[in-house]
């Protein structure tokens, strides 16, 4: 009688000891789950790792976890599933001859059911929010296009409507001269208009991520005088500096020059109207550096890095130039290309901004 009574006292301890490690186990994976939830982990990356510690847990083979209500069983598997209350969050396969212990499966699946209903609630919840987000930083865009445009799109426009009425007018006698100066502001304020509009579409190309460059190997001097030939300039104002051998870049001629534009319009509408706006290339062993000087009130330190976000402007007494596009579009275009941009003031003498590409090996011309 001792002896059966010591034995099922042992067997009784074997199997508490043997129910405390597997509690464990179940407590040590939903530990480790619910950490990583709050460390916000992203519940897809982790199926595989969550799926093989339940199936330790379960004491089955294998397992694979599926977060749909009507997973697809594959050959020779059977489906376990998890339900948190009406709710089914997911499916767990294991091989079709596995046997879980029922008090197992009772206890464990429906707390990993929980954490994985919490799991998801999160990751939605996140998505949500970052849509929300997304939402307002669009409003707040259009809004600030909306600003930008009500004073910006209309002084074009009303120059080019006078110009036009003037010039159309049976009642007025214009000189010679006086025609010619209209229509320089037909054409002037044409062209403003139309880089203006071609601003914003840039803008909302390089918000959207739909500026994807295509790059080429092209000659600094030629994105140089490809710029100058958008801006029509080809008076004294600019002077251009470029070294005797001239660097290739391999980039989006097109974005590059745009790049170039904003850079020397910007500068030549700060410089006064008898200085120079002075462009010049320069060669560093890895990079190509152009730098475009103006000799206009110089910049704070303060605002060197926030002039190049979209809508910020430097105030000049109590005149605001420009939309504030001109340099967030040349920074994000510079950037899709692999290049950066950065601006350095001068006090009392100007500002300069630098655009700088790496160096691409010089084609080979063959002879002819």
């Amino acid at each position: 009688m001792t002896g059966i009574v010591v034995s099922e006292l042992a067997a009784r301890a074997r199997h508490r000891a043997a129910e405390a490690e597997q509690r464990e186990r179940e407590e040590a994976l939903l530990a480790e789950l619910s950490i990583a939830l709050l460390q916000g982990e992203q519940l897809t990356a982790g199926l595989d790792r969550i799926a093989e510690a339940a199936a330790r847990v379960l004491g089955v083979e294998r397992a694979r976890l599926e977060l749909t209500a009507e997973a697809e069983p594959a050959v020779g598997e059977k489906v376990l599933a998890l339900d948190v209350g009406a709710r089914r969050v997911g499916t767990l396969l294991m091989p079709a001859g596995s046997q879980p212990d029922p008090s197992i499966r009772s206890r464990f699946l429906p707390a990993l059911a929980s954490l994985l209903a919490v799991a998801i609630d999160r990751e939605e919840l996140e998505r949500e929010a970052l849509a929300a987000e997304r939402l307002r930083l669009s409003d707040s865009i259009k809004t600030a296009i909306l600003r930008a445009v009500s004073h910006d799109l209309r002084s074009p426009l009303t120059a080019i409507r006078v110009a036009a009425e003037s010039l159309a007018s049976s009642a007025l006698r214009l000189s010679d001269a006086d025609r010619r100066r209209q229509l320089d502001t037909v054409r002037e304020e044409s062209r403003r208009l139309d880089r203006l509009v071609a601003n914003l579409l840039d803008i909302s190309r390089l918000q959207t991520g739909a500026a994807s460059p295509r790059r080429e190997l092209v000659g600094v001097d030629e994105l140089v005088g490809q710029a100058l030939t958008e801006l029509a300039r080809d008076d004294p104002s600019v002077k251009i500096e470029l070294p005797p051998d001239i660097p290739f870049v391999e980039v989006d001629a097109v974005q590059v020059e745009r790049v170039l534009v904003n850079l020397i319009e910007n500068a030549l509408r700060f410089s006064p109207v008898d200085e120079s706006v002075i462009v010049r290339v320069t060669t560093s062993p890895i990079e190509a550096i152009v730098s475009v000087d103006d000799r206009g009130p110089g910049i704070e330190e303060r605002d060197l890095e926030r002039i190049f976000e979209p809508f910020e402007r430097v105030t000049d007494g109590d005149e605001r130039r420009g939309t504030g596009l001109g340099l967030a579009i040349a920074r994000g275009f510079a950037e899709a290309n692999g290049g950066r941009i950065w601006a350095e003031s001068r006090p009392g003498r100007g500002s300069r901004f630098m655009l700088a590409f790496p160096v691409a090996p010089a084609p080979i011309r063959g002879e002819t």
